[in-house]
């Protein structure tokens, strides 16, 4: 049987080679795709939620995989529906998006299917791609709107219309079909689209979409608007992009010859009158009719285009558009999202930014005039008023009641984590800098937070956690709660603030680490299923792992003394355990301590 990384290794060459794929389900019976996809989804934060049959990754085994395989052998494997339930959209409005929750197995066996699928497709992949993809992301797209997007003058911004739930199941077959040629694959991705989903208990059937949640449904829906990125580069930029350069502006480089004489004769003041005419004139014909430039980027459903050229022919692009999104694909643009506006006076929202062509309208003094033309990504006013909203109550910061009963140190990590969040993907703008009336916000409530558990003062809060700390950018103040522990353990540390207001022109930020050759499905979790070993009693038999939701879990209240197996976890930091099937029945049954295994248990516990 071949590596895991063999196959896609191979998998890979010929998706670079532009070759079809054939017999690619017999690489369905390959266990050690199943123990990568393994390794690679069992810490997603899903693994433990239930679908319709309450199955979750605990108690997964090597014996579970040659199940599953099994199935997959005689092709009776049958896919579940998947229990929908209704989310919050993001940026607080009212509107909720469906959510598909599959049970394990099905989220095991589509994540071997992505994992093939993206190892052949993301290598065919246009490079203005950049959504759910390996090394790529959200500062990717925008990094590339920033590099080569300069001297746009209209934006044209796209939304696809509820693009994984409208996805056309026999146009997606289609796309499959011209290069993956192997029947019973098809099949297997067709039940998979085709498998419904259960909502008040009720099945309903799916006609149409990939189910959000769904593992490979990202690389589906990849491979489906590839066909988008494929009209756009063949058809519209071809067409639309005339010219090598712009001409030259005749009433600039008549003043420029101007000037040159008045230089030539010693006349400072016509020479000074000339280059404030000058600045006020392009160097460069805007309206160069044989000069044409399209841009384009897309991240996922969303898309953005850059024209240089007239209104006219902008509008004219985005009718072309519509209308192969609806002949071609059968998808639909959202109305209300899909604009037509101009680069320098308007603003365009792309992945949470506002974008925006920049111009530089000083004479003499102010920003040097290379500026004008130049792209600029800026955070929404909004968006801040959205985030310092939730923090605050009649018009000022307010306490969060939720986390007085946590400890210190939990109420600054938490704190941290959600400033730390929002700061990194925003700090590619032009004027992070603004998000300082967020940090003062979140940092009174924390100290609000902080003043009212220990029925004290905001002023004594600040004063007794207030430190000083060095960054990169030199020494930043913050807020500091230590926790020291006993023995050589080093101290806990959470800290609020401290993360300079400074634009970073580098992305930081990717969707997807990318497959690492030595590391792949040997993850250390893999590692100790494929012992085969008990890690409570040594047992050989029936091997399989015990999963909690997180570490917390761990903290059980009103017991003099935890369990053997507790203490084991806490003391590895792992969410994990292998063990045999007796002794994961006793820790669910809570028998674990008094079985008579539990010599075994505590000696392996000393020994580490």
């Amino acid at each position: 049987m071949q590596s895991a990384e063999t196959v896609l290794d191979v998998i890979r060459e010929r998706g670079r080679r532009s070759l079809p794929l054939e017999r690619i389900y017999r690489q369905l019976f390959n266990p050690q795709l199943f123990l990568m996809a393994y390794g690679r989804i069992y810490r997603n934060s899903g693994a433990m939620t239930p679908g319709v049959t309450g199955e979750t990754v605990d108690g997964m085994s090597r014996v579970k995989i040659d199940t599953i395989i099994g199935t997959l052998r005689s092709e009776s494997y049958r896919w579940t529906p998947v229990k929908r339930v209704y989310i919050d959209k993001k940026g607080g409005a009212k509107k909720k998006r469906p959510l598909g929750l599959p049970t394990w197995s099905d989220k095991l066996v589509a994540e071997v299917v992505r994992l093939l699928l993206e190892a052949y497709y993301d290598v065919q992949f246009s490079d203005r791609s950049h959504g759910f993809r390996p090394k790529r992301g959200c500062h990717t797209a925008l990094q590339d709107v920033v590099k080569y997007w300069t001297g746009t003058r209209w934006f044209i911004e796209g939304d696809i219309s509820d693009c994984f739930g409208s996805l056309d199941h026999e146009v997606m077959l289609t796309i499959l079909g011209e290069k993956i040629h192997d029947g019973r694959f098809l099949r297997l991705i067709r039940a998979m689209l085709k498998a419904g989903y259960l909502e008040d208990w009720r099945w309903n059937a799916t006609l149409s979409g990939a189910p959000q949640g769904g593992v490979a449904s990202p690389v589906l829906s990849n491979i489906y608007l590839d066909r988008l990125d494929q009209f756009m580069e063949q058809k519209l930029l071809p067409e639309y992009n005339r010219g090598r350069k712009r001409r030259h502006h005749p009433e600039y480089h008549r003043l420029d010859s101007r000037m040159y004489w008045a230089k030539r004769r010693g006349d400072r003041a016509a020479v000074r009158q000339l280059r404030l005419q000058m600045r006020s004139l392009p160097s460069k014909d805007p309206y160069d009719p044989g000069f044409r430039r399209l841009r384009y980027v897309r991240y996922a459903d969303d898309w953005l285009l850059g024209f240089a050229g007239p209104k006219h022919e902008a509008e004219e692009i985005k009718a072309r558009i519509t209308e192969f999104l609806l002949d071609e694909l059968r998808l639909e643009l959202s109305e209300s999202k899909t604009l037509v506006t101009h680069a320098t006076s308007q603003a365009a929202r792309f992945l949470g930014y506002e974008v925006r062509a920049q111009r530089c309208d000083t004479k003499l003094t102010g920003p040097r005039r290379s500026v004008n033309g130049a792209i600029g990504l800026f955070v929404p006013r909004e968006v801040i008023r959205q985030r310092c909203a939730s923090y605050m109550g009649g018009g000022k910061p307010k306490l969060r009641g939720v986390l007085l009963h946590d400890s210190d140190f939990s109420i600054v990590a938490t704190y941290q984590a959600e400033y730390r969040g929002l700061v990194q993907y925003y700090l590619l703008a032009q004027d992070v800098a603004r998000l300082n009336r967020l940090q003062w916000v979140m940092e009174t409530s924390m100290l609000k937070t902080l003043a009212s558990k220990h029925r004290s003062t905001v002023t004594k809060m600040a004063r007794k956690y207030k430190a000083t700390i060095d960054t990169p950018d030199g020494p930043r103040k913050c807020f500091e709660v230590i926790v020291e522990r006993g023995g050589e353990k080093k101290a806990l540390v959470a800290r609020f603030g401290g993360i300079p207001l400074k634009r970073q022109r580098t992305a930081v930020m990717a969707d997807r680490e990318p497959l690492k050759p030595n590391n792949i499905s040997t993850t250390e979790l893999v590692k100790r299923l494929l012992a085969d070993c008990c890690e409570m009693c040594g047992s050989t038999s029936r091997i399989e792992v015990h999963h909690i939701r997180k570490l917390a879990d761990l903290k059980q209240q009103g017991r003099a003394e935890r369990p053997a197996w507790v203490k084991l976890m806490a003391m590895r930091r792992r969410k994990t355990l292998v063990v045999c099937r007796p002794c994961h029945e006793d820790i669910h049954a809570g028998r674990a301590t008094s079985s008579t295994r539990k010599r075994s248990l505590e000696s392996g516990v000393l020994g580490n």
